[in-house]
């Protein structure tokens, strides 16, 4: 396996994780201050967007090749 073989794996697996880490730490946030429904719903939609902005760029780099 080359280098960048592993960091492009390794990259993929750790962003994954830690997007589900803070899925974690944000239900759990929303769970102990009671936030309600709306209130979880924007804390996921706010990290949804961060995951989202991730994705994006990958998906922008790979088609144009930048």
């Amino acid at each position: 396996m080359s280098v960048e073989t592993f960091e492009t794996w390794s990259l993929a697996i750790g962003i994954t994780a830690l997007i589900a880490y803070m899925a974690y730490i944000v239900w759990d946030l929303a769970k102990k201050s009671d936030a309600g429904k709306f209130g979880t719903m924007v804390l996921f939609a706010a990290l949804g967007m961060g995951a989202a902005g991730f994705v994006i760029k990958a998906v922008l780099v790979e088609t144009l090749g930048v």
